[in-house]
């Protein structure tokens, strides 16, 4: 028995347990072994065969309660009731489809570009309108109102496969508030992001190319024409499109080895290639506009063709046998950079690849990988997409539908471990609660790892081909894991379920907190047994095998009329969702 002062303001209770939530959550992760309890694959077959027979039907479509889950996780920031019975009644095909055409979440929050207008001799913070506001770096430089509007639209809004697809673009295509400040800029960039998500992935790189934020980030802005900066080059070609060793279609190493897919020379003249780029017109300061030719620090647009000496003129050989030609203009030239990436073998693998590792396994197979490269190289899966290479509709769908995302029986090498951002949405949208992303700012940050713009380098917060200890696998969200955060994933679902979230704060926009409603599940809560299947069903799409379920059971049951006479109901919720939540049938998505 344990002492707990509620935080919501109850009577002081004991906790009838048999020890600390921590000591319950060894013996059930212990315990834990397999894939699902009662609900067999027998069973979920069987479920499958009554749902064809009353008419499902369609690519992927959807027959049981398991597989609406699991694409909830590989599509979403987690299921809901709603979501899955939604899925469920349209399939897996209809329900993409439909997703591709909802309208987009935006980035609104944070200041303006008054900043990058100021000519006075005094620091834009330090100006008469803003020497009170206590707030003016974080509005005005920071990324954390972009962290309230991401979590708000994760967990709120309708076009979850759009967000989670420029999530993992995110982390491709990399840009970070450690190296470069400017909260419009970050919020243009992001919002690019979303509105290129399913578009055509030669379009977005050109987007990224012309952000000024990438042209902060990689030192392309204003760059040297005589001797040019290389990082946006190199990472262009290492990160962000064909890696640094040639692949087969199906993404293996070609040959068997690594063979350079460039070398020094020809990143020396990309980054020739790529000169000439300036700010975009409307910055101001007080000391004038440098160098010769350049716009004023301005981040409200792309990056504009610069004059003077800035641009490199001569014939550059690109890959793929492209040349741009003497005297190219910066547009044509970059045009000319974009065909030989696009013309690449290496690309369809490996940007296919880095999506089927953000949304549905780590470890997808070489067959997997090669079906999901032709949807990229056709532009066409089935009959969505627009026949044009890099369509990106096309692409997710082959993702999302491939019969190795929606297997019934993923094999013992399938999955990946949930994200911390993920964690974060996936608990509030199960159980059903809101947030103004104003408390994700330490738990991103100093207790996980995953701080949302703001990797720590261009190569992402981990490694794609991060090693599982032990294994032959690869596990890249485990290069941020470790038994710190690992514990903390945990104090994150007791900040959520035992201290009640977080209250508003007053200097955020929108304040609302952070937190859960039970009224959904208390009617539920009577019989333990059939609370925690109902949280294991709809999180993980199946109970929790055994022995786990029945340690479960127990310890929720333990809440009762008796100790507690006014909330054992909502409390027996909170204990369900935390343990359920807790468990590696969640924190390991299959």
């Amino acid at each position: 028995m344990i002492e707990h002062p509620d935080r919501e303001g109850l009577p002081r209770r004991r906790w009838p347990c048999a020890g600390p939530l921590s000591l319950i959550a060894l013996v059930v992760l212990a315990a834990c072994s397999g894939g699902g309890g009662e609900d067999s694959a027998d069973t979920q077959e069987a479920e499958r065969r009554q749902a064809q027979a009353a008419g499902a039907e369609g690519l992927g479509a959807l027959a049981t309660q398991a597989d609406a889950v699991r694409l909830a996780h590989q599509a979403t920031f987690g299921p809901t009731e709603a979501l899955v019975a939604d899925i469920q009644a349209k399939g897996a095909k209809p329900w993409i489809v439909e997703q591709f055409g909802l309208a987009t979440s935006r980035y609104t929050l944070g200041g303006d570009d008054s900043a990058d207008k100021n000519t006075s001799r005094t620091d834009f913070c330090s100006l008469p309108d803003q020497i009170n506001n206590k707030n003016c770096w974080r509005d005005y430089y920071s990324a954390e109102p972009l962290v309230w509007d991401f979590y708000r639209n994760a967990v709120r809004n309708p076009d979850q496969l759009r967000q989670r697809v420029a999530l993992a673009l995110s982390q491709l295509l990399v840009i970070s508030n450690v190296d470069v400040d400017g909260t419009y800029g970050l919020r243009l960039y992001h919002n690019a992001l979303l509105n290129g998500a399913l578009g055509n992935y030669r379009d977005l790189l050109r987007k990224v190319a012309r952000s000024p934020m990438m042209g902060e980030y990689l030192n392309h802005v204003n760059n040297d024409a005589a001797a040019p900066n290389e990082n946006f080059a190199r990472e262009l070609l290492q990160l962000f499109t064909i890696g640094p060793c040639r692949l087969n279609t199906d993404g293996s190493l070609y040959g068997g080895s690594c063979t350079a897919t460039y070398d020094n020379d020809r990143i020396r003249s990309y980054a020739y290639a790529l000169t000439g780029w300036t700010y975009p017109a409307g910055g101001a300061n007080r000391w004038g506009c440098w160098p010769t030719g350049a716009n004023c620090h301005y981040l409200g647009g792309d990056m504009v063709e610069a004059g003077g000496t800035l641009r490199d003129t001569q014939s550059r050989k690109l890959l793929q046998g492209v040349v741009v030609p003497a005297g190219s203009s910066a547009t044509a030239s970059l045009e000319k950079v974009l065909d030989s990436l696009m013309a690449h073998p290496n690309i369809g693998p490996y940007v296919s690849r880095h999506l089927i590792q953000q949304l549905v396994t780590s470890n997808p197979t070489p067959t997997y990988v090669a079906r999901v490269a032709k949807a990229f190289n056709t532009g066409l899966y089935v009959d969505i997409g627009s026949g044009v290479k890099g369509d990106l509709k096309a692409t997710v769908a082959a993702v999302l539908l491939d019969k190795e995302a929606r297997s019934a029986t993923p094999t013992a090498a399938a999955g990946r471990l949930r994200e911390p951002i993920q964690l974060f949405t996936g608990a509030i949208r199960a159980i059903g609660g809101n947030t103004d992303g104003a408390v994700f700012g330490y738990w991103q940050g100093e207790a996980l790892s995953q701080h949302a713009f703001r990797s720590p380098t261009v190569f992402n917060y981990y490694a794609p081909d991060f090693p599982v200890s032990g294994t032959s696998l690869v596990g890249p969200a485990f290069g941020i894991n470790n038994a710190s955060t690992t514990l903390n994933r945990m104090n994150y679902l007791s900040m959520l379920f035992d201290w009640g979230g977080s209250k508003p704060e007053a200097d955020i926009p929108g304040a609302i907190g952070t937190f859960v409603k039970y009224d959904a599940w208390v009617a539920d809560a009577t019989d333990a047994g059939v609370l925690v299947d109902r949280m294991s069903r709809l999180v993980l799409g199946t109970t929790l095998p055994e022995p786990a379920r029945g340690k479960v059971i127990d310890a929720v049951a333990q809440f009762n009329d008796k100790s507690w006479p006014d909330t054992w109901r909502q409390w027996r919720v909170r204990r369900a969702a935390w343990l359920v939540l807790a468990s590696p049938q969640y924190q390991i998505v299959r």
